[in-house]
């Protein structure tokens, strides 16, 4: 499931530049009327739109390759393109014609007509990033040097296309030939085959296939010829037109109302990141007909939805031949073929689309909704810590050298890169497993930065850093990785000699401050020694006190600005108007919910005053989960706080 999630969000890169191209083509179209009158304007705005869309399968090889890649490079870029070029240039028509020994490029199987499109883009690029990550390290002989490393990757992609393109040269005319078979048949079914096709058109667009059906029905390979008869208004009455109308209610009002059930279930801080995707996807299906944005977005991200919204579309197929209702396109079921074709002498009660459209919009709504928050669907803004990089709070791509340092220090005192075995973080600590415990230094950790230290047992080690601790965790995995070089006097500092400590006895106690809190959450206010998990019950994160929680919502405890908020949304940080810094910690250990069942409703950066929501959970999910729910209320910055709730 993972691999599907960062394959959605490798698509994402791509995808975010069709809206525009098929607005531009959308215009074009209805410019020049449907494409019969022509004009400067018309050409201009259909050639830029057409760029990319009618190289849409290409964008596809060389955004996958560079979103799949362990690291974002150019390289993985270029060697999804190498594959692309190789692959689609073996199976094009003219050299297949030379295997085979035809003279007619004409008489070539059909099937290699359509060889370019998003299946083959999508299978070019993941052979690059496959490459990339294999083989950007590789090291060759010292005559070979030249190409080794980043070098090789495109040579071994090469290769490794060429393997795909002979399996392909078999595979793909005998899958292309089946559905062509299989879509005369169903011709026979009546609605219930409208609605198949309709199924198998959405259900088969991932792999490109959908064209090998589109052929049967919508051009004369079987006799039906929907889409030109209609356009040329020389069809049946009654007849021509089905196999294209239960499109429209779905790509003008049914996809808008999945995007905008997947923007309002966006966790709150990734909502601005959702809007321009799922909005433009939103426009360009309604307008023009093109789906391909929205559907791109969430068929990896969230499989049912898409065999959901499979099933929809051959249920509108199969009603609108039933009601009947019949409308065609040039283009796509978009708003500007329906008013194009409104007066098309093959049109028959057009205006029962708009009626089926908005009870297909909320049908879309409700569901997708439902789905979404009742099984954690991974749609835009949904995803999860360790898929999503690019675009989060947590972009540390420009590194720190505050942290490098840090980090270096931290895996020296681990016991050296090789002594750690995995390596992540929640709120405030890195949870990792360390080969060989012995090695770890806890006094060379505490002097690097560390709070504190904590040996759950077997291989496991945590250690406190506070709620900048993504930071650290990226230091040390660049680190770990080689892509940074350790920063020069990164070394840990010297213990200092027992001589050289100070005998002097303090006498004076430090003041200890009351700091006085608007209680964040409803439920019974516990010491912070009851707290299962000593980072807290023994203050290693701070001083504080904790809550036993009967409601759900976390609320500002005083006036000040959030300083963090966390992908997994189970905790907040906030830096209070006096400045104190505080860590309100949702349950224990709830981090490996993954966000699920808690809702982070504010920003990082954002002002907020005593009451303000901040965030959402379900405590019947972290029971569920086995977690305990108490809830630590930490200062962060002041070892001799006392918290006490008002």
């Amino acid at each position: 499931m993972k691999f599907l999630q960062r394959l959605g969000r490798s698509i994402m890169l791509p995808v975010a530049v069709l809206p525009v191209a098929a607005i531009l083509s959308g215009i074009s179209y209805w410019i020049s009327n449907g494409g019969k009158s022509p004009n400067l304007v018309s050409a201009f705005l259909g050639a830029a739109g057409g760029s990319l869309l009618d190289n849409m399968a290409l964008l596809f090889a060389v955004g996958i390759a560079l979103g799949m890649a362990q690291k974002s490079d150019g390289t993985s870029a270029l060697a999804g393109l190498v594959s692309w070029l190789v692959v689609t240039t073996l199976l094009k028509p003219e050299t297949v014609a030379l295997y085979t020994g035809i003279a007619d490029v004409n008489e070539v199987d059909p099937a290699f007509l359509k060889v370019q499109n998003v299946f083959v883009g999508i299978i070019c690029g993941l052979i690059g990033a496959f490459c990339y990550n294999r083989f950007k390290d590789t090291k060759l002989p010292d005559a070979l040097s030249f190409f080794s490393g980043k070098r090789s990757v495109a040579i071994v992609t090469a290769g490794a296309s060429l393997v795909v393109a002979i399996a392909l040269f078999f595979i793909w005319p005998w899958v292309y030939g089946g559905l062509v078979t299989f879509g005369e048949w169903i011709v026979t079914l009546g609605p219930f085959g409208t609605g198949i096709y309709g199924f198998l058109n959405r259900l088969l667009i991932p792999v490109g296939l959908h064209h090998a059906l589109n052929s049967v029905f919508w051009f004369d390979v079987a006799g039906i010829n929907d889409l030109n008869n209609f356009l040329s208004g020389e069809g049946t009455y009654g007849v021509t037109g089905q196999y294209m109308t239960g499109f429209f209610p779905i790509m003008m009002f049914g996809l808008p109302g999945a995007a905008l059930a997947m923007y309002l279930t966006a966790k709150t801080t990734r909502k601005k990141l959702a809007y321009g995707i799922l909005l433009g996807g939103a426009i360009s299906s309604f307008f023009v007909g093109v789906t391909e944005p929205l559907e791109f977005a969430f068929m990896f991200l969230a499989p049912v939805l898409y065999v959901t919204h499979a099933l929809f579309t051959g249920i509108s197929m199969a009603i609108s031949q039933i009601l009947p209702v019949r409308m065609g396109f040039g283009f796509s079921g978009g708003f500007i073929d329906l008013v194009l074709n409104w007066m098309n002498p093959m049109a028959q009660n057009p205006w029962l689309i708009p009626v089926m459209g908005v009870f297909w919009f909320f049908i879309y709504f409700g569901v997708f909704y439902f789905f979404i928050k009742r099984f954690n669907l991974k749609t835009p803004g949904r995803e999860d810590d360790d898929i999503l990089g690019e675009g989060t709070e947590y972009d540390t791509h420009v590194a720190d050298d505050k942290y490098l340092v840090t980090g270096s220090r931290f895996i020296d005192a681990l016991g050296g890169k090789d002594n750690i075995l995995e390596l992540e973080n929640c709120a405030t600590r890195l949870r990792m497993e360390i080969d060989d415990v012995s090695k770890v230094d806890e006094t060379a950790l505490k002097r690097a930065g560390a709070a504190g230290t904590m040996k759950p047992g077997g291989k496991s080690v945590q250690v406190v850093y506070g709620t900048n601790v993504q930071f650290v965790k990226d230091a040390m995995e660049q680190i770990i990785a080689g892509e940074v070089a350790a920063p020069s006097g990164a070394a840990p500092e010297p213990a200092i000699a027992p001589a050289a400590v100070s005998t002097a006895v303090l006498t004076d106690t430090p003041a200890t401050t009351t700091v006085t809190l608007r209680q964040p959450l409803e439920g019974k206010v516990v010491s912070l020694s009851a707290v299962p998990d000593p980072t807290f019950a023994q203050g290693i994160m701070g001083p504080g006190i904790a809550i036993e929680p009967t409601g759900n919502t976390v609320v500002a405890p005083a006036d000040g600005t959030i300083g963090a908020t966390f992908d997994s949304s189970h905790a907040v940080a906030l830096v209070l108007d006096d400045g104190t810094e505080l860590l309100i910690h949702v349950g224990i250990d709830t981090v490996g919910m993954k966000g699920d069942g808690f809702e982070t409703l504010v920003e990082k950066g954002q002002k907020v005053t005593a009451g303000t929501p901040l965030l959402r959970f379900d405590l019947a999910k972290i029971h569920a989960a086995g977690h305990p729910s108490i809830t630590p209320v930490i200062v962060l910055n002041n070892e001799n706080a006392v918290v006490s709730f008002d």
